[in-house]
């Protein structure tokens, strides 16, 4: 799945003009990027978890030729499975219930954006007019 499939999703399921399905997603990921930056770690409950690994520098090898080269230090993103989702996978259930019938975090929330898919533009809109952007398309 790519960024502009999760961008379609939304323009079919939530009847969202393809601006504002983009938008959102764009507000999410950055959202997402500028709190690992901070080196805040991001917990999705049912999905997952991600944070940054900080790598001391060490001396690699250049392949072809065998010779010693300095790698720098580096900070990269990682992500851990959620156990629900772990669990959903391997039991080939991506579904918005779990086992017991109950709705996981995700369920909920696609039922709350199947009931009220205008919330989301109400939720976008603050945010794209801080960004100095328009919530419209």
């Amino acid at each position: 799945m790519t960024k502009s499939d999760l961008i379609e999703i939304l323009c079919e399921t939530q009847k969202l003009p393809k601006g504002r399905a983009e938008l959102l997603v764009n507000t999410v990921f950055d959202s997402m990027e500028a709190s690992l930056r901070r080196g805040e770690r991001i917990e999705i409950r049912g999905f997952g978890s991600f944070e940054i690994r900080e790598y001391k520098a060490y001396e690699g090898r250049n392949p072809r030729t065998g010779s010693a080269v300095p790698v720098r230090p580096k900070r990269l993103p990682f992500f851990k499975v959620g156990k629900e989702l772990k669990e959903r996978v391997n039991n080939g259930r991506l579904s918005a219930r779990r086992s017991d019938g109950s709705r996981g975090e995700v369920g909920r929330v696609i039922a709350v954006a199947e009931k009220a898919p205008q919330t989301v533009e109400r939720e976008v809109a603050p945010l794209a007019a801080a960004a100095g952007g328009d919530s419209r398309s």
